[in-house]
């Protein structure tokens, strides 16, 4: 039987799609990174209003 599998051309010089490869532990939204940027920056200015 033949090998029907497609091949890419060899000048991609062994490039690889990173969402094949790597599964990240953390799966964070945007909504969670922005809110937490916000609780630093709201903290940081709780703490130079009291200082």
């Amino acid at each position: 039987m033949a090998d029907n599998r497609i091949q890419m051309p060899g000048g991609f010089g062994g490039l690889m799609r990173f969402s094949d490869e790597y599964k990240s532990k953390f799966n964070l939204k945007p909504v969670h990174v922005i809110g937490f940027v916000i609780l630093v920056l709201a903290f940081r200015i709780f703490l130079d209003l009291i200082y």
